[in-house]
């Protein structure tokens, strides 16, 4: 007896809120760099799950901490204490400037509790002040108070009234956040790489000035490195690059390789919560902590980060050597280590990932004029070739 052919396609059109433009296919499976849909193609995935997958898809190390935690204990909530949890935070924390920890399950809650943090702090320590500072162009999330945050008014224009509380100034302009600074400020937060926003490395000596400016005013610094962080620029964090330190720090994707993870670290000194000041139900949950430790683990015990400075060097090389092979196409090659932009002359980044689609390449159209790239941080100089062989493809197609 034939086996009933399903139609996903329609049972999503069915079933879910039409929330997404989703790319015309199924997936199936997943192997190391690459993704396998229902009719057996297969994709080099330089997209990664928004830069989520960074060790690629089913890496036994995950596979093996996942069927070892779930045999033992998934989930107990935050009432007790559970053994993955302070190894996690070990992890992170002795690998970092920073001194404690909260749990999340995705970014935009660890920028949340980011923001709540600063909230507390701008109460107990600057007479009320609650306002916090962040970046036009930035990304912080999709609930309603990271929608405020992020300063894409897109985003914000179809949910108004968004709640108060934020400013938006643009990035690598001090003078402007020095303006946007009152009495009623308690942090600034910011991408150290404007990742959604287009693929924008934040200027050096900006973000030096933010952190004096912030000693100053006694105001905490939020570096949000959801995106950024675990090795995804080429250091472990990103911060490590800039020669500052956050007092609060957000961390998410390649922190769980795949799983449903986050994070919020800060200082001692900024660590001004306390018992029934925030919380969730499935913040440290076990499993989750248990698969991220073994992904951070991998990642620092294997180098991570040097092999993504080595394989970003190359790659980059190849993206120039298309930029001047395309030059009324591409405007320029960004970012940092495996975080890379490609801008372009026109509104064209759609065609460009429908392209790359049809050679079997996924990337992301993050903006009209560009594209993003964040493959998983194992990719190998031969599978960066692979990927700009067919983004060459993608652009001839384009004609001059």
């Amino acid at each position: 007896m034939a086996t009933q052919q399903i139609d996903w396609m329609e049972m999503d059109k069915k079933y879910h809120m039409n929330t997404f433009r989703r790319v015309p296919v199924v997936f199936e499976r997943g192997e190391g760099v690459y993704l396998y849909d229902v009719n057996g193609k297969k994709y080099l995935d330089f997209f990664a799950g928004f830069a989520v997958d960074c060790l690629g898809h089913s890496h036994p190390v995950m596979l093996k901490a996942l069927q070892e935690q779930a045999a033992k204990l998934i989930q107990t909530s935050q009432v007790y204490y559970t053994i993955p949890q302070y190894q996690l935070a070990e992890l992170l924390i002795k690998n970092s400037c920073l001194d404690k920890i909260y749990y999340g399950s995705s970014g935009s809650e660890a920028c949340e509790g980011a923001v709540k943090l600063a909230r507390r702090w701008g109460a107990t320590k600057l007479n009320g002040a609650y306002e916090v500072i962040t970046m036009l162009e930035s990304w912080h999330g999709r609930t309603l108070a990271m929608t405020a945050a992020t300063g894409q008014p897109f985003y914000q224009d179809m949910y108004q009234p968004v709640p108060t509380g934020f400013k938006n100034v643009p990035l690598n302009d001090i003078e402007a956040l020095k303006k946007a600074t009152t009495d009623k400020t308690c942090a600034v937060m910011m991408e150290l790489v404007q990742g959604e926003g287009g693929v924008h490395p934040a200027d050096p000596n900006y973000v030096i000035e933010v952190r004096r400016w912030c000693n100053e005013k006694n105001l905490l610094l939020i570096f949000d490195e959801v995106q950024t962080g675990i090795g995804r620029t080429g250091t472990f964090y990103c911060y490590q690059q800039y020669g500052v330190e956050p007092d609060v720090m957000c961390l998410a994707k390649g922190m769980g390789g795949g799983i449903p993870i986050s994070a919020v670290l800060c200082t001692d000194r900024a660590n001004v919560f306390v018992p029934g000041n925030h919380g969730g139900t499935y913040c440290g949950n076990a499993l989750m902590c248990a698969v991220s430790y073994a992904v951070v683990k991998y990642v620092l015990e294997n180098n991570i980060p040097e092999h993504v400075q080595t394989v970003s060097k190359h790659f980059f090389k190849n993206l120039e050597e298309l930029r001047a092979k395309y030059p009324t196409i591409i405007t320029d090659v960004r970012g940092k280590g495996l975080l890379v932009g490609i801008g372009l002359a026109k509104d064209i980044a759609g065609n460009v990932m429908t392209n790359c689609f049809n050679e079997g390449l996924l990337v992301n159209a993050v903006k009209p004029n560009t594209i993003r790239v964040v493959p998983p941080l194992i990719i190998t100089n031969k599978e960066a070739d692979m990927a700009t062989e067919i983004l060459d493809k993608a652009f001839a197609k384009l004609g001059a």
